[in-house]
């Protein structure tokens, strides 16, 4: 079952495929390889796919997104990871942890205010969660928000943020630290722009992964915001934190399923070319029984990510779903790229080869929102949940 042909897939999948397929085909591949070797974050390449819609994909028509469902979103950053992770993490970030939580919990006024602007393919918002003590353990964020009157002042440092620090970068979904409630830390996120006085920023260099990717420090010192920039309800920011995770976690696993699939289709095509011993690689059956296995695993992933999308876009609950999607398509993505560069053999090793920069590409999906075994902790927690059925 190809990805063409996939049951759950309507007409308006099939054509954000088709037209996001071509766009990164025939504009995005011929600069990923200069883009990646030279660390460079293009403004012009991210504009050309704000002009396309992709950075407010699902975000509806009267905010200026181009309201389309949850399973097109996916399906459009599963196929720029087919050929450029890069490329992918900006659409991903921007979308899943920059723009949903101003849809799903700002005030109207807030969302007329950020979503037309952020959708128009000029400016980039982030999500600023980790720090050097807070990752994988988020109530063991350190910075602080303190209120005076009407107005809030924001001190210390957010680390490893997407689309931080880039030209195009103009704010982050912040989470501190509100005060102290029954002994525990109270968590809020606040809308914070990137032209307040006291807000730096500084670019993260020499990166395995994403190289093109806009990866940053943010810094806070005596950073005033009016308390109209409080996103959601004062204390719910843990909450909130999680509930962008969950849906966040489904772009990470298009980037490893996408990754997958442009990792096996490199390696298939070059099974065809390569001859030895007499005959194309392909015939052996050494190769031909990896990329049976390589081609299951996709197919695997591909199902039960895109029927997690369908439980989102119905309302229903998603979260352990999500959770699964997350592990199995970023751990089928370091396994399928591993094939691929076994594949190739020594050409697999080589800087400039694609299949050289999906294998250092995956690493980051076993990590970013939520780690394999943190993933596990939570599938594990839920399974003996009577309520929750595969």
């Amino acid at each position: 079952m190809s990805a063409a042909y996939h049951p759950l897939l309507k007409s308006v999948h099939e054509n954000i495929r088709a037209e996001v397929r071509e766009f990164s085909e025939n504009i995005i591949r011929p600069l990923a390889g200069r883009l990646e070797q030279a660390g460079e974050f293009s403004v012009e390449l991210t504009r050309k796919m704000g002009d396309m819609g992709l950075l407010g994909i699902f975000i509806p028509i009267e905010y200026g997104g181009r309201g389309l469902d949850v399973l097109s979103y996916i399906i459009a950053v599963e196929e720029i990871s087919r050929i450029d992770g890069s490329q992918a993490a900006t659409v991903a970030a921007h979308n899943s942890l920059g723009l949903a939580p101003i849809y799903q919990y700002g005030t109207v006024e807030q969302k007329k205010e950020y979503l037309p602007m952020l959708t128009r393919g000029d400016k980039l918002w982030a999500f600023g969660l980790t720090e050097a003590g807070a990752g994988s353990d988020a109530l063991n964020v350190e910075t602080k928000a303190i209120q005076s009157g009407s107005t809030y002042i924001l001190n210390g440092s957010k680390v490893f943020i997407t689309n931080s620090s880039s030209p195009m970068a103009s704010g982050v979904n912040l989470l501190a630290i509100t005060g102290i409630q029954n002994d525990r830390k109270e968590l809020s996120v606040f809308l914070v722009s990137r032209d307040l006085s006291g807000y730096s920023t500084e670019k993260i260099d020499n990166k395995l992964m994403w190289r093109a990717a806009d990866t940053g420090k943010i810094f806070l010192r005596d950073v005033h915001i009016d308390a109209s920039k409080l996103l959601g309800v004062r204390g719910e920011g843990h909450k909130m934190m999680l509930e962008t995770l969950d849906s966040g976690r489904l772009s990470i696993a298009a980037m490893g399923l996408g990754l997958a699939q442009g990792a096996y289709e490199c390696a298939l095509a070059y099974s065809r070319d390569r001859v030895q011993f007499g005959k194309p690689i392909i015939r052996h059956q050494a190769i031909a029984f990896k990329l049976a296995e390589m081609a299951t695993k996709i197919e695997l992933a591909r199902n039960t990510l895109y029927n997690t999308c369908v439980l989102k876009e119905q309302g229903r609950p998603f979260s352990t779903q999500a959770a699964i999607s997350k592990l199995y398509c970023s751990e089928i993505a370091k396994e399928v790229a591993d094939a691929a560069v076994q594949i190739y053999g020594a050409y697999g090793l080589v800087a400039g080869n694609e299949v050289e920069r999906f294998y250092r590409d995956q690493r980051i999906l076993q990590i970013g929102e939520g780690t394999s075994e943190i993933l596990k902790l939570v599938i594990s927690r839920n399974i003996d949940n009577k309520s929750f059925v595969l």
